[in-house]
């Protein structure tokens, strides 16, 4: 019986339907959060919104990890208090980062911190700025994911670099680093004015400083070419003093999934692989039976 060309259209269409509506399917899927502290000391990470995020704050002990799970079209972002000290009711104060008195965030922490910034849609963008300062090394690692997805953030710490007017201390120490803007205020420093553009709001002797320590992070409102990225059904590993060539794991569907090596193939090249070779194999029985 002769294999009509109508029947390989059909296939074709059926395999690429298969491949498209599976493909959404992930990328519509909620995004599992792993939040790790590698530093030396507690941490105490906020979250905003953080219905998702055990109410918006949890103690990180050091070598402490929780994992989360936040769905498409959640907006919000992640940071780390330092020099916290809550009650058994979850009031207290911490040096850097707080949200007001509380251990749960609703709002967003005190300048300087280090932002971890996500909008979840089908196709993810994700940034770490430092426009408002910098008060702790934090690393966003995209898993299991297509498209960009490169690691977004800082594994520098610029608490050992800061300007000294701008550094924010406690009992003799740096803890932060402030931004230029919240320091001197001005319309060049905060991008705003006749400097509220991209164009005429341009790198600063202080924002150098960050990037030459942050290459991949935000270092003032315009810096968007080498500072926000994109990835599409994956899940992020939000990591605190981590080196961006520190293996990173988190679980996905029950099993560990891990950063891949650089040689080996990204999730879309086997993808776009796997719908090349159905494709083909429908051409050859085409071309072989009819």
């Amino acid at each position: 019986m002769a294999f009509h060309t109508h029947h390989v259209h059909l296939a074709v269409l059926w395999v690429l339907v298969i491949m498209i509506s599976s493909g959404a399917k992930v990328s519509e899927s909620a995004r599992i959060f792993t939040i790790i502290n590698n530093c030396k000391e507690t941490i105490w990470p906020g979250v905003t919104p953080g219905g998702n995020f055990n109410g918006g704050g949890f103690e990180l002990k050091q070598g402490q990890s929780m994992v989360f799970t936040a769905p498409v079209g959640w907006v919000g972002r992640i940071w780390g208090r330092t020099g916290c000290n809550f009650d058994k009711n979850g009031k207290g104060s911490c040096q850097t980062g707080a949200c007001g008195s509380s251990l749960k965030c609703t709002a967003s922490g005190k300048t300087p911190a280090s932002l971890a910034e996500f909008t979840l849609a089908a196709l993810d963008y994700y940034d770490v700025s430092l426009v408002d300062g910098f008060n702790l090394p934090i690393l966003i690692t995209p898993l299991h994911g297509s498209g960009n997805c490169s690691i977004a953030g800082c594994d520098g710490d610029l608490r050992t670099q800061c300007p000294s007017e701008l550094a924010a201390k406690a009992n003799g120490n740096v803890v932060a680093c402030r931004s230029a803007c919240d320091v001197f205020n001005t319309d060049e420093y905060c991008c705003r004015g006749v400097f509220g553009n991209p164009v005429t709001c341009q790198p600063t002797y202080y924002s150098k400083k960050f990037k030459s320590v942050c290459p991949t992070a935000y270092s003032y409102a315009y810096d968007d070419p080498t500072s926000i990225f994109t990835c599409s059904g994956t899940d992020y590993v939000v990591a605190f003093c981590s080196s961006r060539n520190q293996p990173v794991c988190t679980y996905h569907n029950n099993r560990l999934v891990c950063n891949e090596s650089k040689g080996s193939k990204s999730s879309d090249e086997r993808w776009w692989s796997l719908i090349l070779a159905s494709m083909l194999a429908v051409n050859y029985l085409y071309w072989t039976i009819s």
